[in-house]
């Protein structure tokens, strides 16, 4: 599902990864923890396609069988619309839009039928137990709602993998709990690849697998 080999990424003179290389099957979750600064999110985001790799000859990205290093950038965002979701600490939905109309904007962005997206948005919600929350805007719900709804909008377009870079941190025990197992039963459900970065342990215990990062580089 994910192939990276030697990823490396310098701001400036500063490495930040020092030639990480990683395999994730198709229905794994995997938790990737570490001290801030080792190189966590940089590598999430690189993985997930939302910034890059200081390229050199040794360096390959394949996911879901497509070499995303040899795409441009219009390709690129096509594939990462509709094969990769994303949930972040901060859900960043849009705030001037309804519950529904923010899970449906990935589909809308890959011109799928309305009438279809709107009832599998209803679905998705529904799953996610906000089937009364479908009309509210997101300063009319709590913490704990607007994160599955930031997970509703992740899944509308059938992803294969979700990249996660803190999902719980901004939710209280309660909230964060559910949002864990969650992640879980869309596994079992749906066959989804999960990549999540987080500080919380016990997520990152309940991982398949749990990839520690020191100094720009996995720990083995």
């Amino acid at each position: 599902m994910i192939h990276a080999t030697n990823i490396q990424k310098f701001y400036g003179h500063l490495q930040v990864l020092k030639g990480v290389s990683l395999h994730i099957g198709k229905g794994e979750i995997v938790s990737i923890v570490g001290a801030s600064g080792a190189g966590k999110t940089t590598l999430l985001q690189i993985v997930g396609t939302l910034d890059f790799p200081t390229l050199i000859p040794e360096t390959t990205l394949v996911i879901n069988g497509e070499n995303v290093l040899k795409m441009n950038d219009k390709a690129l965002s096509r594939f990462r619309n509709l094969h990769l979701g994303f949930i972040f600490q901060f859900h960043q939905l849009l705030p001037e839009f309804t519950a529904l109309e923010n899970v449906c904007i990935p589909a809308f962005i890959a011109k799928r039928d309305k009438k279809e997206t709107i009832e599998e948005a209803k679905k998705l919600l529904a799953y996610l137990g906000l089937s009364d929350r479908i009309d509210h805007k997101p300063n009319e719900l709590s913490g704990g709602e607007q994160q599955r709804v930031a997970v509703a909008r992740a899944l509308i377009n059938k992803p294969a993998i979700i990249f996660a870079d803190e999902p719980s941190g901004n939710l209280d025990t309660a909230s964060a709990e559910h949002l864990h197992q969650l992640f879980f039963k869309l596994r079992d459900e749906f066959g989804q690849t999960f990549v999540i970065v987080t500080h919380n342990e016990e997520l990152a215990n309940m991982a398949d697998r749990k990839l520690i990062m020191v100094d720009g580089n996995i720990s083995t």
